[in-house]
């Protein structure tokens, strides 16, 4: 059965964020995401996590100013030095938190003068950077491929371009956070592509299309995902990364048929 991450970015917004553990927890979720916790000390996180029972899944490497505008650093050639800043960052509050999972936000496409073979290069050079510091820590490197309709854009949209990143990269631990909201959008074949690259994926994300809302607002068949999920043996995180038509608690009926 599915484990649910509640995405803390998105879900119980009518909280100030260390309260949101305890509204999860309540509600089922047995593990937490959210894109940083670094405006957080460590300590209060890490016993905002003990005193509710939950587990970190995943957060983000520092993605710039994201309140600015901006969407990540990691491909833009002149925010390496800030980017291995963040590596370092993220590893110390991963190393609290006893978080096995850290995404990279590659950044937005510049507007002006953009040559995407620099881009690519620099991602990938950063990425390589990243990825053996991350294992030496036991924890799983992920690019994550996000939709140009939210993200007008984004360097990294789809799962094929997903895939050559990491052959060009050529580490084992480098992996796809794969977030059927985004894919939906972008090239749609959800089960297939997921079945296909099941092995290079380590966390997978869901909310439905159209509106980012709970499972069963729209399109896409969750009980049909999330059975296949267990057929083919996913053992990882479902990252509930949605935003709530009408209050994160009252949406979860979705949610129950699953928990375990």
């Amino acid at each position: 059965m599915p484990k649910f991450s509640a995405n803390l970015s998105f879900l119980y917004q009518d909280l100030p964020f260390l309260d949101r553990f305890a509204a999860a927890a309540r509600d089922g979720f047995m593990g937490l995401e959210y894109l940083g916790p670094y405006a957080e000390p460590k300590e209060m996180v890490v016993d905002a996590l003990k005193a509710n029972g939950l587990t970190q899944v995943l957060f983000n490497l520092p993605s710039g100013d994201w309140a600015g505008g901006e969407r990540g650093i990691a491909c833009l050639p002149d925010r390496v030095d800030e980017f291995r800043d963040g590596v370092a960052a993220a590893l110390d509050y991963a190393a609290v938190l006893d978080c096995k999972r850290l995404n990279v936000i590659s950044g937005l496409v510049p507007k002006d003068d953009a040559d995407l073979e620099t881009l690519e290069r620099v991602l990938v050079d950063n990425l390589r950077y990243a990825a053996p510091r991350m294992a030496d820590a036991g924890i799983k490197l992920l690019i994550e491929p996000i939709n140009l309709r939210d993200m007008p854009g984004f360097f990294l949209s789809t799962t094929d371009h997903a895939e050559r990143i990491l052959e060009k990269v050529g580490s084992d631990n480098l992996y796809i956070q794969y977030d059927f909201y985004h894919m939906q959008i972008m090239q749609g074949d959800l089960m297939q592509t997921f079945e296909r690259l099941m092995d290079r994926i380590a966390h997978v994300q869901l909310a439905d299309n159209p509106g980012r809302n709970e499972p069963g607002t729209g399109e896409i068949n969750y009980g049909f995902i999330l059975s296949e999920l267990d057929r083919l043996g996913y053992d990882g995180w479902v990252g509930c990364e949605y935003r709530p038509k009408a209050g994160t608690t009252e949406g979860l009926g979705w949610m129950r048929l699953y928990r375990m």
